[in-house]
Formats: structure tokens, sequence, C-alpha cells
């Protein structure tokens, strides 16, 4: 196992044989889970709508040990697929790796601190879309393909619903509450499948959303996103069975 795995706290063979679509791959958290997933045995597929920043995940994948499963690119926008583009997405993966046993949501949209009184109607849509809708979209469209798998897992990473909550914090607050309520919902109803429905709050991370909200003199509490991807792989592997239906928060 390689340095970066461990201080990830990535168990080595969580995910061994497994298929991981990664959404928002190239992000900050996004990268690092991706990264995660794939030392943990997984082909990654690593959707964004970046080609260059995931050609560079791609390779640091490839940098990062040799014998990892090769991984997968697929660029999609979110802001503009449609159901149709996710179904074509559901079919494309089936072809090319024949299975799926996991979706990680880590792709999210926040265009800063504005009162809802001044917000752009587009820019509000476009936050509840992206950071909501999209997700749920993409979901629906990978059911049947994880409901093929003996054990699978949809993760939704999830803000703090009490910081996100108060003001100015706009349509990305509003989804980040619908995406704990979509949480519960989705688990409720795929209890009895073979499809494990959770959500990580992994507290706050030093990525670019944040930068947009705080200044990095004011924002000691950040911390590496790649603290995070370790905990990524757990509600993704088998070990995630204990926190099935639940928002996990390892930090609290």
């Amino acid at each position: 196992m390689s340095a970066h795995a461990a201080a990830a706290g990535v168990q080595q063979g969580a995910l061994a044989g497994r298929v991981i679509l990664v959404n928002g791959a190239h992000g900050g958290l996004g990268a690092a889970a991706s990264l995660a997933c794939a030392q943990a045995g997984a082909t990654v597929v690593l959707l964004g709508r970046k080609v260059p920043k995931l050609n560079r995940v791609y390779d640091a994948i490839g940098r990062h040990g040799d014998g990892l499963p090769t991984p997968l690119n697929y660029p999609l926008d979110l802001e503009g697929a449609s159901a149709d583009d996710y179904a074509e997405m559901a079919t494309r993966i089936d072809s090319e790796l024949g299975r799926l046993d996991g979706v990680l949501h880590c792709a999210a949209d926040f265009p800063g601190l504005t009162p809802l009184e001044h917000t752009d109607p587009a820019a509000f849509a476009r936050a509840l879309h992206i950071n909501l809708t999209a997700k749920w979209w993409l979901t629906q469209a990978c059911l049947p393909l994880l409901k093929r798998a003996a054990d699978s897992a949809v993760v939704f990473v999830v803000d703090d619903p009490g910081r996100v909550g108060k003001a100015y914090w706009g349509g990305y607050g509003i989804a980040q509450h619908g995406l704990s309520a979509l949480t519960a919902m989705l688990h409720a109803e795929l209890a009895n499948s073979p499809v494990r429905v959770s959500a990580l709050q992994p507290g706050p991370m030093r990525t670019s959303l944040r930068a947009k909200a705080y200044v990095n003199e004011e924002d000691a509490l950040a911390r590496d996103p790649a603290l995070s991807a370790g905990d990524c792989v757990t509600l993704l592997s088998a070990a995630g069975r204990v926190h099935r239906g639940s928002v996990w928060n390892p930090q609290a």
C-alpha cells in the first residue's frame, strides 16, 4: 500500500473487483476519493465536465501504483445533461465494464454567499439542479445496474445542514437539505434491496468551493480533502453496511 493510501485510511482490497462511479471526480474530494477507491481495488469511472482535469486524475491513479485497475473517463456536464444522457451513461458502463457496484456523489456547485432576495433566478435553478436534481437523475439511471450487484452503494456527500441552512447560502443550502431527505427516502424504498444508501458529512474541507464562503485566514478548521477519502471508501465497501440509511459524520 502506498503512503498516500495509508494516510487516507484506505483499507487495501476493500473495493477489489468493484466498479465505482465518482460524480465530480476532478473536484477536491472527488479527486482524492477517486484515487483512494482505485487504491482500494476498484475500477473507477471518473465523471466530470472538465476533460483536462479528468485526465489529471486519471494520470494520478496511474502514478500511485502499478497494478491498479485502469479507470474510465466519462466527461459529462451535469447542468446540461438530460435523463437520456444518464441512461446512455449507464448503458456504456454496462457494455464496457459489465457491472456497477457504487456511485459516489461529490459534484457541487456554489456561486457564493448571496441574499435570496438578490439571487439571479437562473443561478438559483442551476444550484438546485446540479446539487440535487441531476444527482437523482444519475442515480435513477444507475439503479438497474446497482441492483444486479450482490452488495452496492449510493453515497451522497452532504454539507453541514446547520451551517448551510443559515442566511445567504441560497440554492446550494436548500439542495443540501434536499440531499439529506433524498438519502432517507431512497433508503426506505431500497431497504430490502442490495443497494445501500447513505450520506457522508465530511466536515470543513480546504476546497475551491469553500473558499467562496471563507477566506483562508479565517478557516483554520478546514482539512485536506484527502483525509476524508478513506471515509468514502468505507461507505462504498462492505464495511459501510453499518451506516446504511444514515448521514455519517466521522468528525462528530
